[in-house]
């Protein structure tokens, strides 16, 4: 949309032009089952039509090639090109011509002119010409200013300027799920498991060249979204990663807390800052554009004051016979404790061992593994409740239930949970 200022007669005319490239002819694929009523008479329909591309007719982009006909859609992260020409209308030569583009949008106004300097002399149907890019990173309204500035023939200095309104869409609609788990078996502890879900939300398909989470400098970041496939890994969406509009993909991430900073559990519970998303896309021609979510924050897990998890655990023990697993004590809260622990016997677990005892001090952020025994009256999966840890400086208790599962086997039968 261009907007001009009250008329007045200028030796120079200023044309201002978008530059896009053709798009590719889009049509709306019908089909059905071939046990339906038309049978393959849809299939054969786009088959015979020339618009489509062969062997892939189901798919919304031909093969035929349309020029715009008009300004276009701009979409957040594509790059804006526009050709700017400035033409000499009179028959008398202009001097020190200085044309300027700037980009107005809601925040900010950028300077998109490749020279600042000024032409010393334009002759009479000669032209000043110059292309200019800018990757659009706001949505919103922006406005296109383009000033000229020049001198006649007898000294007088004139201005003029045009502008040019558009709208910069949204391409795509990024929602983000946050899953905390806990590998109570390793040394790596906190994962946390993020689900980004993209929709185009545009009109036409796009290739999704790239989308890779950039984590924080405390977490590496693991990719699942490939399936081994002999030496290489091969796409869950397939060879042809394309997007059509208004469809949904799940892309799924996993993130380690790194070594330095897996022990420290009063850092990492604090920690809500996971890192970004970047989004790679080609439309059309191959025309790129490319997104950068904001930093993604989930989140903090609550672990209370003190954390209990296992390092070691059998998988299969035998019904009434010892056995041994290590808990992990840590200290998540920001003071000093003394702690005190007991073992409370459950229907079908039997701690072993001395109730009531003193564990010592522990500072904040520090841990201490402890081995324990016990031993199971009863056959099958069971749980392994039943202990309490007291806090003597506070007088608080902190009671654990449902810590792990064991399967319980007979050595005599061949009967397993």
């Amino acid at each position: 949309m261009e907007v001009n200022q009250a008329k007045q007669e200028h030796l120079l005319a200023l044309k201002v032009m978008r530059l896009t490239k053709p798009t590719l002819f889009t049509n709306l694929p019908v089909t059905c089952e071939d046990r339906d009523l038309p049978g393959d008479l849809f299939g054969q329909l786009m088959k015979d039509d020339p618009s489509t591309i062969r062997g892939a007719e189901a798919l919304m982009l031909g093969e035929m090639l349309t020029l715009p006909q008009n300004f276009g859609n701009i979409f957040l992260g594509e790059t804006f090109s526009s050709y700017i020409s400035v033409h000499n209308d009179s028959t008398q030569v202009v001097k020190d011509i200085l044309v300027k583009a700037d980009l107005q949008t809601s925040s900010q106004r950028l300077n998109l002119s490749a020279s600042n300097s000024a032409v010393a002399d334009l002759q009479p149907e000669r032209c000043i010409d110059d292309v200019i890019h800018h990757e659009v990173k706001e949505i919103g309204t922006h406005i296109l200013v383009c000033a000229v500035s020049y001198t006649t023939h007898y000294g007088e200095k004139l201005y003029f300027r045009k502008f040019f309104k558009f709208q910069v869409l949204k391409p795509l609609d990024v929602k983000t799920k946050f899953y905390n788990a806990e590998s109570d078996l390793s040394s790596v502890t906190d994962e946390v498991f993020l689900e980004a879900q993209i929709q185009n939300i545009t009109t036409s398909p796009m290739f999704m060249e790239k989308v890779s989470l950039e984590p924080s400098l405390m977490y590496n970041v693991t990719e699942l979204n490939t399936v081994s496939s002999g030496d290489e890994g091969e796409s869950t969406f397939g060879k042809m990663s394309y997007l059509q509009p208004m469809d949904t993909r799940q892309y799924l991430y996993c993130l380690k807390p790194k070594p330095e900073y897996a022990e420290k559990a009063g850092v990492i519970k604090g920690v809500t800052v996971i890192g970004k998303l970047d989004i790679v896309w080609k439309t059309n021609l191959g025309e790129r554009g490319r997104l950068q979510t904001s930093q993604l924050q989930r989140m903090a897990p609550g672990y209370g004051d003190i954390r209990l998890s296992l390092e070691m655990i059998p998988d299969t023990v035998n019904l009434e016979e010892p056995f041994d697993i290590t808990c992990k004590i840590t200290n998540c809260s920001e003071r000093t404790m003394d702690l005190v622990l007991e073992m409370c016997n459950t229907r079908s677990i039997h701690w072993c061992g001395v109730s009531g005892r003193q564990l010592g001090k522990l500072s904040p952020g520090a841990f201490l593994s402890l081995p324990l025994t016990l031993l199971s009256s009863v056959q099958g999966l069971q749980s392994i409740s039943g202990l309490r840890l007291t806090d003597t400086f506070l007088k608080r208790t902190y009671e654990y239930d449902d810590i792990a599962q064991v399967c319980v086997v007979c050595p005599y039968t061949s009967n397993e949970c």
